[in-house]
Protein backbone atom coordinates (compact mmCIF):
# COMPACT_ATOMS: atom_id res chain seq x y z
CA UNK A 1 0.00 0.00 0.00
CA UNK A 2 1.80 3.31 -1.41
CA UNK A 3 0.56 5.79 1.56
CA UNK A 4 1.85 8.81 -1.20
CA UNK A 5 -0.90 7.72 -3.16
CA UNK A 6 -4.62 9.32 -1.68
CA UNK A 7 -6.71 6.62 -0.70
CA UNK A 8 -9.11 8.13 -2.47
CA UNK A 9 -8.91 10.70 -5.08
CA UNK A 10 -12.51 12.32 -7.35
CA UNK A 11 -11.12 14.54 -10.63
CA UNK A 12 -13.62 17.39 -12.30
CA UNK A 13 -16.73 15.84 -10.93
CA UNK A 14 -19.78 17.66 -12.82
CA UNK A 15 -23.21 16.32 -11.56
CA UNK A 16 -26.96 18.47 -13.38
CA UNK A 17 -30.21 18.05 -11.99
CA UNK A 18 -32.11 19.41 -15.10
CA UNK A 19 -31.13 23.09 -15.32
CA UNK A 20 -29.30 22.81 -11.55
CA UNK A 21 -25.57 22.39 -11.62
CA UNK A 22 -24.98 20.88 -8.32
CA UNK A 23 -21.40 19.92 -8.99
CA UNK A 24 -19.08 22.22 -10.73
CA UNK A 25 -15.65 20.16 -11.71
CA UNK A 26 -15.12 19.10 -7.99
CA UNK A 27 -11.97 17.65 -7.30
CA UNK A 28 -10.82 15.92 -3.92
CA UNK A 29 -8.48 13.53 -2.36
CA UNK A 30 -8.45 11.85 1.04
CA UNK A 31 -5.09 10.14 2.22
CA UNK A 32 -5.05 7.21 4.25
CA UNK A 33 -5.59 7.46 8.41
CA UNK A 34 -7.01 11.07 7.20
CA UNK A 35 -10.27 12.56 8.93
CA UNK A 36 -11.48 14.86 6.60
CA UNK A 37 -14.32 18.34 6.89
CA UNK A 38 -16.65 18.48 3.89
CA UNK A 39 -18.67 21.37 4.46
CA UNK A 40 -20.47 24.44 2.66
CA UNK A 41 -23.86 26.34 3.13
CA UNK A 42 -27.14 24.23 2.06
CA UNK A 43 -27.06 23.49 -1.52
CA UNK A 44 -23.26 23.70 -1.98
CA UNK A 45 -23.51 20.26 -3.24
CA UNK A 46 -21.30 18.03 -0.33
CA UNK A 47 -24.02 15.74 -0.05
CA UNK A 48 -24.45 14.92 -4.05
CA UNK A 49 -21.02 14.67 -4.23
CA UNK A 50 -20.51 12.25 -1.16
CA UNK A 51 -23.77 10.30 -2.76
CA UNK A 52 -20.90 9.83 -6.09
CA UNK A 53 -18.11 8.34 -4.18
CA UNK A 54 -21.10 6.08 -2.28
CA UNK A 55 -22.64 5.01 -5.44
CA UNK A 56 -26.08 6.59 -5.63
CA UNK A 57 -25.62 9.04 -8.03
CA UNK A 58 -23.99 9.14 -11.33
CA UNK A 59 -21.57 11.93 -12.34
CA UNK A 60 -22.28 13.54 -15.95
CA UNK A 61 -18.46 13.86 -15.66
CA UNK A 62 -15.46 12.90 -13.69
CA UNK A 63 -13.83 10.23 -12.35
CA UNK A 64 -12.62 8.32 -9.53
CA UNK A 65 -9.56 6.39 -8.09
CA UNK A 66 -9.42 4.58 -5.33
CA UNK A 67 -5.78 3.77 -4.05
CA UNK A 68 -4.48 5.58 -7.47
CA UNK A 69 -6.81 2.75 -9.64
CA UNK A 70 -9.56 3.81 -11.72
CA UNK A 71 -12.82 3.12 -10.33
CA UNK A 72 -16.15 2.68 -11.73
CA UNK A 73 -18.95 3.25 -9.09
CA UNK A 74 -22.19 2.62 -10.98
CA UNK A 75 -24.10 1.56 -7.49
CA UNK A 76 -23.79 1.64 -3.74
CA UNK A 77 -22.78 -2.51 -4.00
CA UNK A 78 -19.78 -1.31 -6.07
CA UNK A 79 -18.61 1.12 -3.54
CA UNK A 80 -18.57 -1.70 -1.03
CA UNK A 81 -16.58 -3.55 -2.67
CA UNK A 82 -13.90 -1.19 -2.80
CA UNK A 83 -14.60 -1.22 0.94
CA UNK A 84 -16.82 2.58 1.03
CA UNK A 85 -19.61 2.56 3.37
CA UNK A 86 -21.73 6.10 3.98
CA UNK A 87 -23.64 6.48 7.00
CA UNK A 88 -26.78 8.63 6.34
CA UNK A 89 -28.37 11.45 8.81
CA UNK A 90 -31.39 8.96 9.63
CA UNK A 91 -29.25 6.36 10.18
CA UNK A 92 -30.64 3.77 7.90
CA UNK A 93 -31.73 1.51 10.71
CA UNK A 94 -34.31 -0.84 10.88
CA UNK A 95 -36.40 0.03 13.97
CA UNK A 96 -38.07 -3.63 15.00
CA UNK A 97 -34.55 -5.31 14.37
CA UNK A 98 -32.37 -5.96 16.82
CA UNK A 99 -29.08 -4.66 16.97
CA UNK A 100 -27.12 -7.74 15.29
CA UNK A 101 -29.77 -8.21 12.76
CA UNK A 102 -29.08 -4.39 12.00
CA UNK A 103 -25.29 -4.80 11.72
CA UNK A 104 -25.85 -7.85 9.29
CA UNK A 105 -28.33 -6.56 7.15
CA UNK A 106 -28.64 -7.49 3.91
CA UNK A 107 -25.15 -9.55 4.17
CA UNK A 108 -26.59 -11.98 6.92
CA UNK A 109 -24.84 -15.42 7.59
CA UNK A 110 -26.79 -18.51 6.31
CA UNK A 111 -26.61 -21.19 8.30
CA UNK A 112 -27.73 -23.47 5.16
CA UNK A 113 -30.40 -23.29 2.92
CA UNK A 114 -33.55 -25.91 1.76
CA UNK A 115 -34.34 -24.55 -1.61
CA UNK A 116 -35.75 -21.05 -1.20
CA UNK A 117 -35.47 -21.38 2.35
CA UNK A 118 -32.68 -19.73 3.98
CA UNK A 119 -31.55 -20.48 7.81
CA UNK A 120 -29.86 -17.49 9.21
CA UNK A 121 -26.86 -18.24 11.61
CA UNK A 122 -28.22 -16.30 14.27
CA UNK A 123 -25.57 -16.93 16.61
CA UNK A 124 -22.45 -16.69 14.42
CA UNK A 125 -24.30 -12.99 13.65
CA UNK A 126 -24.77 -11.99 17.85
CA UNK A 127 -21.04 -12.78 18.28
CA UNK A 128 -19.44 -11.21 15.79
CA UNK A 129 -21.75 -7.96 16.46
CA UNK A 130 -20.66 -8.64 20.07
CA UNK A 131 -16.93 -8.13 18.90
CA UNK A 132 -17.52 -5.10 17.04
CA UNK A 133 -19.65 -3.13 19.59
CA UNK A 134 -16.36 -4.34 22.22
CA UNK A 135 -13.71 -3.36 19.62
CA UNK A 136 -15.81 -0.04 19.10
CA UNK A 137 -16.14 0.49 22.79
CA UNK A 138 -19.81 0.58 22.20
CA UNK A 139 -22.14 0.95 25.13
CA UNK A 140 -24.58 -1.30 24.57
CA UNK A 141 -26.53 -3.48 27.19
CA UNK A 142 -26.93 -6.26 24.39
CA UNK A 143 -26.45 -7.05 20.32
CA UNK A 144 -30.03 -8.59 20.70
CA UNK A 145 -31.68 -5.13 21.93
CA UNK A 146 -34.52 -3.92 19.88
CA UNK A 147 -33.16 -0.22 17.59
CA UNK A 148 -35.99 0.93 18.10
CA UNK A 149 -35.10 1.19 22.34
CA UNK A 150 -32.14 2.97 21.89
CA UNK A 151 -31.09 6.68 22.36
CA UNK A 152 -30.25 8.47 19.43
CA UNK A 153 -26.44 8.58 20.13
CA UNK A 154 -26.44 5.13 20.78
CA UNK A 155 -28.39 4.53 16.85
CA UNK A 156 -25.56 6.72 15.03
CA UNK A 157 -23.04 4.71 17.16
CA UNK A 158 -24.70 1.41 15.53
CA UNK A 159 -24.63 2.73 11.96
CA UNK A 160 -21.14 3.94 12.61
CA UNK A 161 -20.33 0.16 13.54
CA UNK A 162 -22.14 -1.50 10.46
CA UNK A 163 -20.33 0.56 7.94
CA UNK A 164 -16.88 -0.49 9.56
CA UNK A 165 -17.91 -4.03 10.29
CA UNK A 166 -16.81 -5.51 6.49
CA UNK A 167 -13.59 -4.07 6.13
CA UNK A 168 -14.21 -0.61 5.15
CA UNK A 169 -11.45 1.57 3.93
CA UNK A 170 -13.07 4.44 3.56
CA UNK A 171 -16.38 5.72 6.21
CA UNK A 172 -18.46 8.88 4.84
CA UNK A 173 -20.65 10.69 7.84
CA UNK A 174 -23.73 12.78 7.02
CA UNK A 175 -24.20 15.19 9.70
CA UNK A 176 -23.16 12.06 12.30
CA UNK A 177 -24.07 14.69 15.73
CA UNK A 178 -26.90 16.16 14.09
CA UNK A 179 -29.79 16.63 16.98
CA UNK A 180 -27.82 14.78 19.34
CA UNK A 181 -27.17 15.32 23.17
CA UNK A 182 -23.71 17.07 24.43
CA UNK A 183 -22.58 13.98 25.86
CA UNK A 184 -23.81 11.32 22.69
CA UNK A 185 -21.92 14.33 20.31
CA UNK A 186 -18.62 13.08 22.49
CA UNK A 187 -19.04 10.03 22.18
CA UNK A 188 -19.21 9.92 19.07
CA UNK A 189 -16.39 12.20 17.99
CA UNK A 190 -14.72 9.71 20.43
CA UNK A 191 -15.27 6.76 18.06
CA UNK A 192 -14.83 8.63 14.81
CA UNK A 193 -11.30 9.11 16.69
CA UNK A 194 -10.71 5.55 17.32
CA UNK A 195 -11.56 4.45 13.59
CA UNK A 196 -8.96 6.30 12.19
CA UNK A 197 -6.28 5.14 14.97
CA UNK A 198 -7.71 1.93 13.84
CA UNK A 199 -6.71 2.67 10.24
CA UNK A 200 -10.42 3.92 8.20
CA UNK A 201 -10.47 7.13 6.73
CA UNK A 202 -13.06 9.14 7.55
CA UNK A 203 -15.40 12.11 5.12
CA UNK A 204 -17.90 14.00 7.39
CA UNK A 205 -20.21 16.21 5.88
CA UNK A 206 -21.44 18.69 8.89
CA UNK A 207 -22.40 22.29 9.60
CA UNK A 208 -20.47 21.48 13.01
CA UNK A 209 -16.86 23.17 12.64
CA UNK A 210 -16.53 22.83 16.60
CA UNK A 211 -17.12 18.84 15.68
CA UNK A 212 -14.59 18.80 12.36
CA UNK A 213 -11.90 20.94 14.63
CA UNK A 214 -11.81 18.49 17.36
CA UNK A 215 -11.33 15.13 14.93
CA UNK A 216 -10.34 16.07 11.74
CA UNK A 217 -7.01 16.68 9.44
CA UNK A 218 -8.25 19.02 6.68
CA UNK A 219 -11.40 20.86 5.91
CA UNK A 220 -12.83 20.87 2.15
CA UNK A 221 -14.70 23.69 1.78
CA UNK A 222 -17.74 23.79 -0.94
CA UNK A 223 -19.69 26.79 -2.22
CA UNK A 224 -22.17 26.95 -4.94
CA UNK A 225 -21.09 23.49 -6.27
CA UNK A 226 -17.26 24.16 -6.48
CA UNK A 227 -14.64 23.69 -3.92
CA UNK A 228 -13.12 27.39 -2.70
CA UNK A 229 -10.98 25.71 0.11
CA UNK A 230 -8.94 23.04 1.30
CA UNK A 231 -7.41 24.11 4.64
CA UNK A 232 -5.61 21.88 7.11
CA UNK A 233 -6.67 22.16 10.57
CA UNK A 234 -4.83 24.49 12.74
CA UNK A 235 -4.95 27.42 14.93
CA UNK A 236 -7.00 27.99 17.60
CA UNK A 237 -11.26 27.05 17.31
CA UNK A 238 -11.75 31.02 16.53
CA UNK A 239 -9.70 31.20 13.76
CA UNK A 240 -10.26 28.46 12.29
CA UNK A 241 -14.05 28.61 12.45
CA UNK A 242 -13.45 31.99 11.06
CA UNK A 243 -11.46 31.51 8.32
CA UNK A 244 -13.98 28.35 7.17
CA UNK A 245 -17.12 30.68 7.54
CA UNK A 246 -15.25 33.09 5.10
CA UNK A 247 -14.63 31.01 2.40
CA UNK A 248 -18.06 29.19 2.75
CA UNK A 249 -20.37 32.69 2.76
CA UNK A 250 -17.67 34.02 -0.54
CA UNK A 251 -16.37 36.62 1.55
CA UNK A 252 -12.58 35.22 0.52
CA UNK A 253 -12.63 34.21 -2.79
CA UNK A 254 -8.76 33.54 -3.04
CA UNK A 255 -8.92 29.68 -3.14
CA UNK A 256 -6.84 27.92 -0.98
CA UNK A 257 -5.34 24.58 -0.34
CA UNK A 258 -3.04 22.23 1.36
CA UNK A 259 0.22 21.79 -0.55
CA UNK A 260 1.48 18.00 -0.62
Amino acid sequence: MNQAVPLVEMRGIRKSFGAVQALRGVDLSLHHNEVLGLVGDNAAGKSTLMKILSGDYLPDEGEVFVEGQRAQIRQPEDARRLGIEMVYQDFALVNNLDVAANIFLGREVVRFSLGPIRVMDQRHMAREAERLMERLRIDIASVRQKVETLSGGQRQAVAIGRATAFNAKVIIMDEPTAALSVAAIDKVLDLIQQLKEQGASIIIISHRLEDIYRVGSRVMVMRHGRKVADLPVAGDIHEFRERVVAYMVGARDDFAEVKA
